[in-house]
């Protein structure tokens, strides 16, 4: 027998085990013992707009980085993290023990919840806003002192801080707002950090400062041991399931909210911080997400107005509308055309959140909108 040469011995298994893979089906339905599957139709699409995620993400060289940072996930991340750490204190003025990181905002929103939740008492926030962090507070023991939003869907200061007691240990604002997609004055804000801050925590969620193209309150933590300000690479990075958020805090602030993870900083893969450290750089990424945002945002806008709709005018990547003028059931209208689409934040009203996709995505939300208006 002639000798079997490696090369052409690997071409032949290769072949064959292509062919094995393109003729499965067929092979199969000649073995008796197989199972015979029926051939399963293809899933519908589901157009996602209803998460605020950015339809076009992550960036190139976040996925690159990503990608090549599978070979290094059977090594924990302690290298990683500190880098990562120092390159978001350098873009905002701070040092890295400013700096602590979670999986997405949404752990350490929960963790200063319960760093407040040490001193029994109450937080006061807007409603509607993005609650998830509620349940761990009053789990916790902290009651929630709701302050409806002003008519036209800001946050109403003035009613927060009287709501304010000697029992009050937090007060969480989200701006731009969630779901509203609304703004406050920088300097109104400022100016209410100012007052918060010298009697309870002050938790400033800016998930989507960088849609809105403003200030951060950041450069206040450096001299402010009640403010905590929680930012995330889930929005206009493009990076939402890679789950990697930061906090800002005077150093002793993030030394306790540090006391609510296993360990600092522990959250984050490193799939997801090699991730995050590349999408620092991506700045071109950013501003076409942004570019893009605005003109999906400004054609929806005004599409939604042409059929009656009440449309709060949004900084960010989602609407929020009054859907009173559509008859039926709008989520199931579009759950039943395979869209996520509809999120309620005031229940007994019409009032909804859609996200912002693509301009396709969006084009085709509105035709089932306006086939089905009544």
């Amino acid at each position: 027998m002639a000798p079997v040469n490696r090369r052409n011995w690997l071409k032949q298994t290769s072949l064959a085990l292509a062919g094995l893979g393109a003729s499965g089906p067929l092979l199969a339905r000649q073995q008796p013992w197989a199972e015979v599957l029926p051939e399963q139709e293809a899933e519908p699409i589901i157009i996602r707009i209803g998460q605020n995620e950015n339809p076009y993400g992550p960036g190139k060289a976040a996925q690159k980085a990503m990608m090549g940072a599978i070979a290094k996930s059977n090594r924990y991340a302690g290298d990683l993290a500190t880098e990562l750490r120092e390159k978001i204190a350098r873009q905002h003025g701070l040092t890295p023990e400013h700096v602590l990181l979670g999986a997405g905002s949404s752990e350490l929103l929960g963790n200063t919840a319960a760093l407040a939740s040490k001193r029994k008492g109450n937080a006061v926030s807007a409603d509607p806003t993005f609650r998830l962090w509620f349940g761990a507070a009053e789990n916790l023991g902290l009651s929630i002192k709701k302050v409806p939003l002003t008519p036209g869907k800001l946050h109403d200061l003035e009613a927060m801080l009287a709501a304010m007691d000697g029992q009050t240990s937090m007060v969480y604002v989200v701006n731009p707002h969630n779901p509203t997609g609304t703004l406050l004055p920088d300097t109104d804000l400022r100016l209410f950090a100012e007052k918060v801050t010298k009697q309870s925590l002050l938790l400033l969620d800016e998930a989507y400062t960088e849609y809105a193209g403003v200030p951060t309150l950041a450069n206040m933590v450096a001299d402010n041991k009640n403010l905590v300000v929680a930012k995330t690479f889930s929005k206009i990075y493009g990076l939402a399931g890679a789950r990697v958020g930061y906090a800002l805090a005077h150093p002793a602030t993030i030394k306790a909210l540090a006391e609510w993870q296993p360990w600092a900083n522990a959250g984050p893969s490193v799939v997801g911080m090699a991730g995050a450290l590349a999408a620092l750089h991506e700045e071109a990424f950013v501003q076409y997400s942004r570019q893009q945002n605005e003109k999906v945002r400004h054609a929806t806008t005004q599409a939604l107005k042409n059929m009656g709709f009440e449309v709060i005018p949004s900084v960010t990547n989602f609407l929020y509308y009054n859907a009173a003028p559509f008859k039926g059931n709008l989520a199931e209208v579009m759950r039943q055309a395979n869209f996520s689409a509809i999120r309620q934040f005031e229940p007994g009203t019409s009032w909804v959140r859609t996200s912002l996709g693509t301009m396709a995505e969006m084009e085709k939300f509105l035709q089932v909108l306006k086939q089905n208006m009544v």
